[in-house]
């Protein structure tokens, strides 16, 4: 088994990075289950709806920008633990909120820490491991993020089943600052990474690092654009029908509160598979072909799934293949990205290309929430999902494959992990 071929430190930080995105999942996907009973307690309709889950996005894409530029400058474990409290508390907030804008003010600072979290983490998770299990391991963490939206499609049903409403939704979110305690358990056992350490060692302490804008130097541009529009597409997609698909089941399909649990476990199931078979896909067959089996599949599928008029036992059996091809994508992510920017502006470029992704996928489910007077929630969700994908697919035509590559650093800094690195470094904009 691979796992035991790692050493301490690669393990303890795998088991920090996957229980911060774990419980990172767990408060994102509390409010896609509270949506119904938002629209219906305070009468809002699907576009302010949408806009909730919009503004977590692109608040997210923002701090996920300036967490991976802190990462380069203080370190990457010093942001992670910052960026999980920061979107433990304002989750935990949310459950207070009295109206429609006190709810907007607190989903929007919760997206702030939300997008850090993922930019820190796949950085230090990808810096530490070494290169043989590197898209294995970053997979692995990744499928934490079905393990806490299964959590919350569990205490969905639990908290709905015997409570009263209005209880019941501030309750989740009450309970979304659990992740808190996760600090301390980090700031004991992850070290920092021996890369950014070396790094700065290597610039005598002094921040060399350059500043936000330094990723769209014309020597990473062309990274920078084509990877940004890779995460765009995954993250679109994913979040078209993620956001949506409990409304869809409850308004769409009339199905019950444990009814639509139901079915959002068969599709969690599926996610928490693809993102084990996408790790362990992302080390044998490479990255790009990874993304382009996930992208087709997850495009067919959605458009099954929304677009053909199939009875509820086959919707149930449909979720597990597109759970698992719209989730797979995401392991090779972290990888990806670590292995095509060197370690002075790594987390930089991750979390601007990443939550670029985000900002402009954050629109999709607000776009959906507006079009849906016009063509149906089904409809709507099918067009902007499958439209994501087409964007995946464009970008992953254009990228290099960098399986096995070694982690490229700045040519000279004394930092690299072999010899032909100073090529890596040169490859860019392969």
């Amino acid at each position: 088994m691979w796992l035991r071929e790692l050493n301490k430190t690669e393990r303890s930080t795998m088991a920090g990075c996957f229980l911060g995105w774990t419980l990172d999942a767990l408060d994102v996907q509390i409010f896609s289950f509270v949506i119904p009973t938002l629209m219906l307690t305070w009468h809002i309709n699907t576009s302010q709806a949408g806009v909730l889950g919009t503004v977590t996005l692109l608040l997210s894409a923002i701090g996920g920008w300036l967490s991976g530029f802190a990462a380069d400058r203080f370190g990457r474990v010093r942001v992670l633990q910052v960026t999980i409290f920061w979107y433990a508390l304002f989750t935990f907030l949310s459950g207070f909120a009295q109206n429609y804008g006190q709810l907007f003010i607190c989903r929007a600072l919760q997206g702030f820490g939300f997008g850090g979290e993922w930019a820190t983490g796949a950085v230090l998770i990808g810096e530490v491991v070494r290169k043989e299990y590197r898209g294995r391991s970053v997979g692995i963490v990744q499928s934490g993020w079905a393990v806490g939206w299964g959590l919350a499609a569990l205490l969905f049903g639990l908290f709905f089943s015997i409570m009263p409403e209005e209880l019941a939704w501030r309750s989740l979110f009450w309970i979304g600052l659990a992740p808190a305690l996760l600090v301390f358990w980090v700031r004991r056992h992850v070290p920092e990474s021996r890369l950014y350490v070396g790094q700065r060692r290597n610039d005598n302490g002094k921040p060399r690092i350059g500043n936000l804008l330094t990723i769209f130097r014309p020597e990473y541009l062309a990274t920078t654009v084509r990877v940004s529009a890779l995460a765009t597409g995954s993250i679109g997609g994913s979040y078209t029908f993620l956001i949506w698909l409990p409304t869809y089941l409850k308004t769409t399909r009339g199905l019950s509160v444990i009814g639509t649990t139901g079915y959002t476990f068969v599709m969690i199931a599926g996610a928490f598979v693809g993102f084990v078979l996408g790790a362990w896909l992302a080390d044998l067959i490479g990255r790009k072909m990874t993304f382009f089996v996930s992208a087709v599949g997850a495009a067919v599928l959605l458009a099954l799934y929304m677009l053909v008029p199939f009875g509820n036992e086959a919707m149930l059996f449909l979720g597990f293949p597109l759970g698992l091809c719209a989730f797979m994508m995401f392991s090779p992510m972290g990888p990806f990205m670590t292995e095509l920017f060197p370690t002075r502006v790594r987390a930089t470029g991750q979390g601007f290309c990443y939550n670029f992704g985000r900002g402009i996928g954050a629109l999709f489910p607000a776009l959906v929430g507006k079009l849906t007077s016009e063509v149906g929630l089904a409809n709507a969700i099918a067009i902007f999902g499958v439209g994501a994908y087409a964007v995946m697919v464009l970008a992953i035509l254009t990228l290099p494959e960098t399986l096995g590559r070694s982690l490229p650093d700045d040519e000279g800094s004394g930092n690299t992990e072999t010899d032909d690195d100073a090529a890596a470094a040169r490859g860019y904009t392969a």
